[in-house]
């Protein structure tokens, strides 16, 4: 009967879809099951992984790849069932007849930079252990904008150029770009690399979300002519008639305003690259950077101070943390969890995305607790842009995504900010 719960581990999380650099899917879920946890963080680019033994299964995941998983009881003893959305856990729990057990919440996320540690062992069922596999030192660099910046954006070359490097060559290379710091940063150092490597240029392009008056068009374009590459802006148009919460809800899997927004741009974004190109399947974006450098104004959130932003590692990557009273046990915390509403978005229109700024050694750069960081994001990233590319990048004042393409107070009126009212179309899903 135990060896019979073991095999009842249903991996739906596209295994195909993890992209190592390095080594196989079958030594990394190794290196998960029987290695210290710190171990893991060795493990190179983007991935979502299940390993098991026995009784025992482990699973870990890369901040910019959401993993759930559901324990279902059967009178054969428990099945676990491991995916990027919980639709499909639904779905195949309805295709066993499972699916009286379910409700959403029931579902797990697991936590970006965790190995979360479970024993099949029967009813009751045990807690998951949680060992942290990433843990950025801090104090690491002065604080020197010039250095913080270099050592910034070099980390960023580096996994730019390893992302690259397993592109294959005839690919084009899409950047989602507002012109903001982020996006701006990363095509530069995109560009940058791809031009050291030898690359042919004509392979990228800087596709920018119009919905109509937004500001991001303009934004975008004096940017990249600043720096005299205007020739690489593509904007995309889009109808703001054609914006649905409910659709980005279904797909996002989640109702918290801002990032349904957000969401809701992406995918018209990605939406009108889908329609012009039907076989382009590279995307880089910016997403991260604002959590890396903790750019977001506190003000808008009570709980908030400068002290707790600078205090608790990670805050912004991963919520108040594993084993806090406000960590959801069915979404994680802070990009760990709104992550999904960039990943989702390209994953349903068939995009392969990648942030660079979600890759543990572009994170660990920042340091986590040098107060004037807050405020001197822009001067960091374009001193370190300078730096490694030798291009001076424009600095605009900071915007949403979700205000860029479209002139906010028109946005509110396509989206407003009602989490009630997306919670409950979230569940009408599957009540």
């Amino acid at each position: 009967m135990a060896d019979h719960y073991v095999e009842r581990v249903v991996d739906l999380t596209e295994p195909q879809a993890n992209q190592l650099f390095g080594l196989t899917s079958e030594v990394a879920r190794e290196i998960i099951l029987n290695s210290p946890a710190c171990e893991v963080n060795k493990i190179s680019g983007s991935f979502a992984l299940v390993a098991r033994c026995g009784k025992t299964v482990k699973m870990a995941r890369s901040l910019d790849r959401p993993m759930r998983y559901f324990l279902a009881k059967r009178q054969e003893g428990p099945v676990l069932i491991v995916a990027h959305r919980i639709d499909a856990i639904y779905n195949w729990l309805k295709g066993e007849q499972l699916d009286g057990q379910f409700h959403p919440s029931y579902t797990r996320m697991v936590p970006a930079h965790h190995v979360v540690e479970l024993q099949l062992i029967g009813c009751p069922d045990p807690d998951p252990i949680y060992t942290r596999f990433f843990a950025p030192q801090s104090n690491s660099l002065p604080s020197n904008p010039d250095q913080i910046g270099g050592a910034y954006i070099s980390a960023l070359a580096e996994e730019i150029s390893l992302w690259l490097s397993h592109v294959p060559a005839a690919e084009p290379i899409g950047v989602c770009f507002s012109g903001g710091i982020d996006s701006g940063g990363v095509f530069l150092t995109t560009y940058h690399v791809m031009r050291k490597l030898g690359m042919n240029l004509s392979r990228l392009k800087a596709f920018v979300l119009d919905l109509g008056r937004g500001p991001d068009v303009e934004q975008a374009r004096m940017f990249l002519e600043a720096v005299g590459l205007g020739l690489f802006l593509e904007p995309i148009d889009a109808d703001p008639s054609t914006l649905d919460a409910a659709e980005t809800i279904r797909i996002m899997e989640d109702y918290k305003p801002l990032d349904i927004q957000s969401a809701t741009m992406a995918l018209a974004l990605c939406r009108g690259i889908r329609e012009r190109y039907p076989d382009w399947r590279y995307l880089l974006d910016g997403d991260g950077g604002d959590e890396n450098l903790k750019d977001y104004p506190i003000e808008e959130n009570p709980e908030l101070t400068i002290r707790s932003v600078v205090n608790n590692q990670m805050l912004y990557q991963e919520g108040w943390g594993v084993g806090k009273i406000k960590h959801s046990l069915t979404y994680s915390g802070g990009l760990s969890r709104s992550y999904t509403r960039t990943y989702a978005p390209a994953h349903h229109y068939g995009f392969s995305g990648f942030s660079p700024f979600t890759r543990p050694n572009v994170i660990a750069v920042t340091g986590y607790d040098v107060a004037r960081l807050y405020e001197l994001k822009g001067e960091v990233v374009s001193r370190g842009v300078e730096a490694v590319t030798g291009m001076r990048m424009p600095i605009f004042p900071k915007r949403r995504f979700q205000h860029g393409a479209l002139p906010e107070n028109e946005m509110h009126r396509q989206l407003p900010a009602q989490e009630p009212e997306y919670r409950k179309q979230f569940l009408s899903l599957y009540l």
